[in-house]
């Protein structure tokens, strides 16, 4: 077998599992650390609060605490459930932008000096991670078919 045959034989093996790795990785990212916020063992319960009490006045933060790991739980199983892909981006995209708010609204906990985080600083930054393991799903779709004007609905 050539060196070329190999490497054929490789990026198709990588092109088959490719996308099951990512919506497996996504869902135990999600689905592990929403059901450690549901059962109160989070490490990230910290910086969770410190943002809450900037930004949500209007419930407890025990509540909030446990909707969010659950909406967390919910994103990681979307994931897994092929043709959600469409539903699951848009609430991926929420989360992401909820939980970049300590970089700003929590300097302190989030950053050790200028561009040197914390470790709760690049817990936030590895979700770039996320964000381009998303992307790869959503490339990965087929375009939205048209509905016919003429077909009954």
């Amino acid at each position: 077998m050539s060196l070329e045959s190999l490497d054929i034989k490789l990026i198709n093996f990588f092109k088959r599992v490719s996308m099951p790795c990512a919506r497996f990785a996504l869902f135990v990212v999600f689905f592990w650390f929403g059901i450690l916020k549901v059962i109160g063992l989070s490490p990230a319960a910290g910086v969770v609060q410190g943002l809450f009490e900037k930004t949500v006045p209007f419930m407890s933060f025990g509540t909030f605490f446990v909707a969010f790991g659950l909406f967390e739980c919910l994103i990681g199983i979307m994931f897994l459930i092929k043709g959600l892909e469409r539903l699951v981006i848009p609430l991926l995209f929420l989360h992401i932008i909820l939980t970049a708010g300590p970089l700003v609204l929590l300097p302190a906990m989030s950053w050790q000096s200028f561009m040197v985080p914390t470790l709760e600083g690049q817990y936030i930054i590895k979700n770039l991670v996320i964000i381009a393991t998303a992307l790869g799903i959503a490339a990965n779709l087929h375009p939205m078919r048209r509905l016919n004007e003429n077909s009954v609905n």
